[in-house]
This record gives C-alpha cells, sequence and structure tokens, in this order.
C-alpha cells in the first residue's frame, strides 16, 4: 500500500468510491438508472450527476475561489462523461487537499449574504455529500435486486494491498 498523509488517502478512497459506483451503474438498464425510492435524492441518474456537479462546485471554489456555473439546458451526462468527470474532480481534489490550511475562505452567497467559509468546509462537505448520496443509489440497486458495489474503506484497503 502507498504511504501518504491521512487528507490524500481519504480523498483516494473519495475517488475510489465515486468511480466504483458509476462503473457498477454503467451495468444498469435506462430503466433501472430511472428508478428512485421515497427519500432519496431522485433516480440513480440524477443522483449521480448531482454527486458529480456538486463535486465540480466544490473542487472549483476551492482551487479558483469561483463556483462551477453548469450550463442550463444542458443534456444528462453518461455514464461514461460522469467517469471521466468524477475522475478529473477526483484527481483535483487529491491534489489540492494537502495544500488547504486551516486559514483558507472562500466567499460564498449563502442565501443571498457573503460569507467566507473556509475550504476545509468544503472539502469534508465533498466527502460528506458524495458519501450520502452513493448509500442513497446503493440502496436503490438492492431494491432493484442488483448488488451494490462495497464502497467500504475495508475494501478500499483489501484492494490496494492487492
Amino acid at each position: 500500500m502507498k504511504s501518504t498523509d491521512a487528507i490524500t488517502n481519504l480523498f483516494n478512497h473519495h475517488l475510489w468510491a465515486n468511480l466504483r459506483l458509476l462503473e457498477s451503474c454503467q451495468q444498469l438498464t435506462r430503466e433501472q438508472l430511472q428508478a428512485n425510492l421515497t427519500g432519496t435524492y431522485g433516480s440513480i441518474q440524477e443522483t449521480l450527476e448531482h454527486i458529480i456537479r456538486a463535486e465540480k462546485s466544490y473542487f472549483s471554489r476551492i482551487s479558483t475561489g469561483q463556483p462551477y456555473r453548469h450550463p442550463s439546458g444542458s443534456k444528462s451526462m453518461t455514464i461514461p462523461e460522469l467517469i471521466e468527470s468524477a475522475r478529473q474532480t477526483g484527481l483535483g481534489l487529491i491534489e489540492w487537499a494537502p495544500k488547504v490550511q486551516a486559514g483558507d475562505v472562500v466567499e460564498i452567497d449563502w442565501d443571498g449574504t457573503l460569507r467566507d467559509v473556509p475550504k476545509i468546509v468544503l472539502l469534508t462537505q465533498a466527502i460528506n455529500h458524495a458519501t450520502e448520496h452513493r448509500a442513497q443509489i446503493m440502496v436503490i440497486m438492492t431494491q432493484l435486486g442488483v448488488e451494490p458495489p462495497s464502497l467500504d474503506s475495508w475494501t478500499y484497503f483489501d484492494e490496494l494491498d492487492q
């Protein structure tokens, strides 16, 4: 197992989990990708896109201070497009996370009020947000009778050791 600092390891796992879930969802039918359950964000497809767009925004804020602006009216992303985007932002977060210092802030419009938000909050949110929505997708997959991938850190650790 490659030795890295703790924050880099967290974001390596984060990228691995996003890619592993997206690759698993690549096997789903169009109908399965449209499935959802009460209490989740939306369909599997909508939730995957939500995870990736949010991550683009977190990364953009951390790296440039500016929000990611998703083009209005654009079509849904394909799973391969989502995989490529997750890889790009995931690698970007891996690069940036160890550089972020406790006092680094970014100005965010928070319900009409400009606030300085510590970048560490955005890093924490990137992991927390994706983890929550990955779990929702995995519940939908289970309800569909599809075995979701194991995304826990034990599986990640075992795969790194191989």
